[in-house]
This record gives C-alpha cells, sequence and structure tokens, in this order.
C-alpha cells in the first residue's frame, strides 16, 4: 500500500479552520465513531513597543486537557517548539518568547517534571524589524496536547505587520511650532500618530489585564491536603527524634510548675504550640515570598540544584548515621535561651525559637525536603507543607499540657531513639539519589540507569534490614541484647520490600516506586540484567525478521508499515497498528501498566503483529518520499507521514491509537474499530474480539 498517493478524504491537523463547524458535525454523524480532536483555539495579534514589535499569541485550552511548554525538559513529553519562518533579512527575535502561567509537576512515566500550561497559553516574542518592506510575520507553532489522549499539532501563523510600525519614531512638536508645521502637515500626522500610539497602549493594558484574570492559578500536582498529610507523617518521625523527643517532657514540666496556676499552664504550653507553628510556617511563607512559585518549579528541575541537594542529603544521611552532629551555632540557641528568660509570650516565642535550633541536626533534613518536594508543586504548598510539619511537632507540648498525667506513660528516652533517627538517615540516603537521578535524566548521561539506581535501593533497604535485625550496628546505639516487636515487624517489612526490588534488576515494572527510578527506556537494557526479553515469543532473537526488533516486555515490534505487513502475510497474522509517540505520556503507561498484564502480554507476543508508528519521528523522509497532501500539508518528516495515515485512514489525530486489521488493512472490529487509553479489562476484550474476527 502506498501512502502518498491521495486518500479518498485526507483531514489535514488544521481542518477547524478550513471547514464550519455543522459540516464537521454532518461529516462526524455519518463517518461514526472518530474525530479530528483540537483542543486548543488560537489567535494572534501583533503590539508595538518602542521602535520594536511583540507577537501575541494566546490560545484556549479545552478543560481537562494541558499543552507542554516550550521548558519542558528533555526526555519527558513533547516540548513545544516555535520557529520563526521569514525571520532571516526581516527582522531579528529580542530574547527568547515569553509565556504565561504554567504549572510544573513531576512526570513519574519519564521520570522528568513536566511544564504545561492548562485552561490558556499565553506566549510573547518581541521582535526588532530590519525590513521596512515586510508584510507579514510567519511562525510555526509545533506542540503536544494531552488528556487521556496526546496530540501531536501544528499551528501556522501568518500575522500582518502594519506599516507604521516600520517607521522611526517621531518626534512630539512643541505648541509654538504648530503653526510652521501645519503647512508641511508634519503634526497633522504627528497627532495621529501619538493618538495611535496612546491608543495601543490602552488596548494592550486592557488586554493584559484579562489575561491575568483569565490565566488561572497553577494547581499543585499533589493536592494540599496530601501534602498536608505526608507533612504531618514527616512531622511525627521527627518529634520521634533524641533532638525533639526529650524535649516533650522537659518543656511541659517547666509550664506547668513554673506558672502561678495550671490555667496559666495550659495558656503558655498553647501558646509554645502555636509558637512553633508560626515559625515553620513563616519559613515555608520565606520560602515562597522569595523565589516565587515559578522560580521554585524551575529550581526543582535544575540540574546544579538537584547536585547540590544530592550532596546535602549524604551529609544529613551520614550525620544521622552517626558520623558527626551538624548543629547550628551555639550562640543562636543561647541568645534565644537569653530572650526566653524575659518571660511573657515573646519569652515563650523564643523558647520555641530556641528548640527549632536546637532540633535542627534533626528536623533540618526533614524540612529541606519538604520544602523542595512542596514547592515543586508551587503557589501555597511550601506554606501547607510546614503547616502539617510544625502541627505534629507541636501537638505533644499541648495535650501534655492539658493532661500532664500522660507523661508518665509516655516510654523513656533511650536507645529506641537513636533507632528512629538511623532509620530516618537511611531514608535520607535512599532519598538523595533520587535527586542524582534527576540531574542524570536532564543530562542524559546514562551514569544512573535504572538497573544502577534498583542496585542502590537494594543495597541500601537491604542494609537497614539487618540494622533493625541487628545484625549492623552504628556509633550512637546502644547495646542490644535483643530487639523489640515493634523493631522485627519493620525489619520484616524492610525485608519484604528489599525482595520487591530484586527482580527490578530483571526488568519487572516495580510500580509500587514508578515515581523513584528511571524509566524503564533509560537502562542499559530494557529487559533488565541478563535478560532477553524474548520470554514466549515464537521467533528467535537472533533470527528476527527484517524491520523488526524487540520493544517493551520483549514485544517483537515493527516501526514501518510496509515491513510489518510483509511479516504478517508470511506468517498469517493479524496486524495491531500502535498509533504512539516518543513524548506520549499515556503511551507509555498503556505499554508499562496494560501491556505488562499477564493476560494481554502473551496475546501481543505471539497472536498479532505489532506495528508501532511514531507520529512525533522527526526523520526526514527522502525527497523522493515526500509529498503534500489534498489539504496543502507538506509531508516532510516520518512522523508526518504516520500522521497523515492515521487521519486519513482513521479519522482521528489523538495517541495512544490502536487498531486491529486483516492483511489487506481491513479493520476487525465492528462495534469498536479503534481503542485508546483504557483499563486493561477493556483491553484484553478488544483485543480478543479482533483476534477471533479474524480467525
Amino acid at each position: 500500500m502506498n501512502f502518498n498517493q491521495n486518500h479518498q478524504m485526507i483531514f489535514a491537523k488544521n481542518i477547524w479552520n478550513k471547514i464550519t463547524v455543522f459540516f464537521l458535525f454532518f461529516f462526524f454523524a455519518l463517518a461514526g465513531n472518530a474525530q479530528i480532536l483540537e483542543p486548543v483555539k488560537w489567535s494572534s495579534k501583533i503590539e508595538k513597543k518602542g521602535n520594536n514589535a511583540v507577537l501575541i499569541f494566546d490560545g484556549t485550552i479545552e478543560k481537562d486537557w494541558h499543552m507542554y511548554s516550550q521548558f519542558t525538559p528533555e526526555g519527558g513529553p513533547l516540548a513545544l517548539e516555535i520557529v520563526f519562518k521569514n525571520q532571516k533579512g526581516n527582522y531579528e527575535l529580542i530574547g527568547k518568547a515569553k509565556e504565561g502561567k504554567t504549572r510544573t509537576a513531576f512526570n513519574d512515566v519519564f521520570g522528568v517534571n513536566e511544564t504545561f500550561f492548562e485552561g490558556k497559553a499565553h506566549i510573547e516574542q518581541e521582535i526588532k524589524i530590519i525590513n521596512p518592506n515586510l508584510k507579514t510575520v510567519d511562525v510555526d507553532f509545533d506542540f503536544q496536547v494531552c488528556k487521556d489522549v496526546c496530540i501531536n499539532s501544528n499551528k501556522k501563523f501568518s500575522i500582518a505587520v502594519p506599516s507604521t510600525f516600520k517607521m522611526e519614531e517621531v518626534p512630539v512638536i512643541a505648541p509654538a511650532q504648530l503653526d510652521e508645521t501645519k503647512r508641511t502637515g508634519l503634526a497633522i500626522d504627528t497627532v495621529k500618530k501619538e493618538a495611535e500610539v496612546t491608543k495601543d497602549q490602552k488596548v494592550k493594558a486592557e488586554t493584559e489585564k484579562e489575561i491575568n484574570e483569565e490565566i488561572p492559578a497553577p494547581a499543585p500536582a499533589r493536592s494540599l491536603w496530601s501534602i498536608f498529610f505526608i507533612a504531618f507523617l514527616s512531622g511525627f518521625a521527627a518529634l520521634l527524634t533524641p533532638c525533639v523527643f526529650p524535649m516533650i517532657p522537659m518543656t511541659v514540666s517547666f509550664f506547668t510548675k513554673q506558672s502561678k496556676s495550671r490555667a496559666k499552664g495550659i495558656r503558655n504550653a498553647i501558646i509554645y504550640g502555636f509558637s512553633i507553628i508560626a515559625i515553620y510556617v513563616i519559613l515555608g511563607l520565606i520560602v515562597t515570598k522569595i523565589f516565587g512559585a515559578d522560580a521554585l518549579n524551575a529550581l526543582s528541575t535544575d540540574v546544579w540544584f538537584n547536585l547540590i541537594f544530592f550532596v546535602i542529603l549524604i551529609i544529613f544521611a551520614t550525620s544521622f548515621l552517626g558520623a558527626f552532629e551538624i548543629m547550628l551555632p551555639n550562640s543562636w540557641a543561647n541568645k534565644a535561651d537569653q530572650q526566653a528568660d524575659k518571660g511573657g509570650i515573646i519569652g515563650i516565642l523564643f523558647m520555641a525559637l530556641a528548640l527549632a535550633i536546637v532540633s535542627f541536626s534533626c528536623t533540618g533534613p526533614i524540612v529541606g525536603t519538604l520544602l523542595v518536594e512542596a514547592a515543586s508543586n508551587g503557589g501555597i504548598a511550601p506554606i501547607v507543607g510546614m503547616l502539617g510539619f510544625s502541627s505534629a511537632l507541636a501537638l505533644p507540648f499541648m495535650l501534655f499540657a492539658l493532661f500532664p498525667g500522660w507523661l508518665n506513660s509516655l516510654p523513656k528516652s533511650g536507645g529506641w531513639l537513636n533507632t528512629v533517627k538511623v532509620v530516618l538517615g537511611f531514608l535520607e540516603l535512599a532519598l538523595a539519589f533520587k535527586f542524582l537521578s534527576n540531574a542524570d535524566l536532564v543530562l542524559q548521561l546514562h551514569f544512573l540507569e535504572r538497573e544502577v539506581f534498583i542496585a542502590i535501593w537494594i543495597a541500601i533497604f537491604a542494609a537497614l534490614t539487618l540494622y533493625l535485625f541487628g545484625k549492623i550496628t552504628l556509633p550512637h546505639d546502644s547495646p542490644l541484647q535483643h530487639i523489640s516487636v515493634g523493631r522485627l515487624y519493620l525489619g520484616l517489612l524492610t525485608l519484604v520490600f528489599t525482595m520487591y526490588l530484586i527482580p527490578g534488576l530483571w526488568g519487572a515494572p516495580l510500580k509500587l516506586i514508578s515515581a523513584f527510578p528511571p524509566p524503564p527506556q533509560y537502562s542499559e537494557s530494557p529487559f533488565g540484567v541478563g535478560g532477553s526479553g524474548n520470554s514466549g515469543l515464537s521467533t528467535d532473537v537472533k533470527g528476527l525478521p527484517e524491520g523488526a526488533e524487540l520493544g517493551p516486555h520483549g514485544i517483537m515490534v515493527f516501526h514501518d508499515y510496509e515491513d510489518g505487513l510483509a511479516y504478517a502475510k508470511e506468517i498469517h497474522k493479524p496486524i495491531m497498528l500502535d498509533f504512539t509517540g516518543y513524548a506520549c505520556v499515556n503511551c507509555r503507561k498503556m505499554e508499562n501498566n496494560v501491556w505488562s498484564e499477564p493476560t494481554i502480554l502473551p496475546i501481543l507476543k505471539n497472536d498479532v503483529v505489532l506495528i508501532s508508528l511514531y507520529v512525533d519521528d522527526k526523520r526526514e523522509l527522502p525527497k523522493e518520499e515526500q509529498f503534500v497532501t489534498a489539504a496543502g500539508d507538506k509531508i516532510i518528516t516520518v512522523g508526518d507521514k504516520w500522521t497523515d495515515f492515521m487521519i486519513s485512514k482513521y479519522k482521528t489525530n489523538t495517541q495512544p491509537l490502536y487498531v486491529i486489521t486483516d492483511l489487506e488493512g481491513n479493520n476487525l472490529h465492528t462495534s469498536k474499530p479503534t481503542i485508546s487509553y483504557v483499563s486493561a479489562a477493556e483491553y484484553l476484550k478488544w483485543l480478543k474480539e479482533g483476534i477471533a474476527n479474524f480467525k
């Protein structure tokens, strides 16, 4: 089959701009199940800025869809690419295109923090016009939009340049010169020109106000409640460290004994608790105000930041394990203690500050990690995180002041506190390598690939298991004659987790920790250490047919339709077309979570011929294979070819898209010709139906 021929009906990517909405609905009613989606509607304009001009692009994004920013890092989804077609000799770019509000969130499929627009996309590019005869500025946008499916789209802009934009600024004419200039008409032109500028400025100001009002504030990747809950648990963990726990009975006793009445002691303890909360919330507020949500988002994806934080966490983990103590200067604590002696509310506030300073060696790494993780969510997440952490830290002081009898049931300080600190040290050590992995992924150095990362985690949690079982002792541990039941259970839990990690070396997906290790494709071998990935495959790996390779989970896959079709005819098996993309998040999710199912994987390996066609493949087609569609779109790259095939044949432009066909290219499904991002159960039912129809 030659796909360079014009098909009966070719839908171009920008079809919504070429026919009316009524005709579309009418056609889709006849066509059936599929449709061309265009979740982003664009508008453009040009405004004057001094001697320069500003190109403004506004996109309205449909609900639940998001479009990736030009600043989304490599290794993740497809970033926005802006191409200025007629720049040479006509105009110069002033800096890089600026974007409106975006949101940044971690993508556990690609292992990077992706940046994207929601609701509105606003982009500005300042230019200096150097050709006075320039008529238009031609710009192309290549971008990806995702919801349950992903769409790779292209938008072409041709913005007319008003003649007034190419004139030099005319000086303001003084009133005394008006009579003289009337004879030349210069004053009239100047007044008109200045009126136009004033009007333009007013329109621009109103437009900017509307944009600021319409673009929604970035929502956090996690809900604020989940951030609060995680931070609260972290605060509880910090509470059980030797830096904080012994302070509870000492501080509560101080309030109850030194106060003139029990009521006053309770009041002081409550003020003390709220002072702790205030100190940490103010810390979160300062971090947010100094850096701002956007800067923190950018910082969390920065290579140097991740490397620096990796080193910091290694140092803190080493301290937790007992190599040395990290403490803030004693003078800080002494000054806080001196202020606390003054009494009153101010004195109580400084007592809380003294606690924060003295306990820094235990709380510092936890607070730092929380701030970094919350900051990547943007908005008020750092403040919410600090509120949750400090609430857990302050709660015991207030409760034991209200019920001082409980102090008698409080466990005595001892070696178990150091055990808690050591466990936190192991966890900090494991987390440190996540930051190192982020830097490695962004730089694509392949120093810390998936197998190496998992091996490091296995070593860390195996060592933690041995420590909990008493087989390893560290510098500050008390003599251990037996282990407690709680320590035994925790040791068993870490042992199970360590055993769970081991199959990851052989290609197991490790879905419980999918957000931490690098993605499966970022590995020395896609099939794990020593694995061929060929389990259950009927074809010998060494004798793969021409054009085939081993894909996800060892499935034999073709990336060219003609090669796959020829092989399917040779072995007489149905074809499963997989329209996918290198930067398609939901495509990877389907491969990782659905294709890996034990009921589905054997079918994909043995009962169909898989042809995966990448619509974002940027390799250029040979000149003789390039063509122009009936709609006027140029088919230049391999991705263009498969996009045109998908649109013209199946009347849709979404990925992932799965189709099962016979050897003549006819669809084997009647009720549901194509399928996309669905559950494993629905996917399995669809697979079996298509194969049964072929037989």
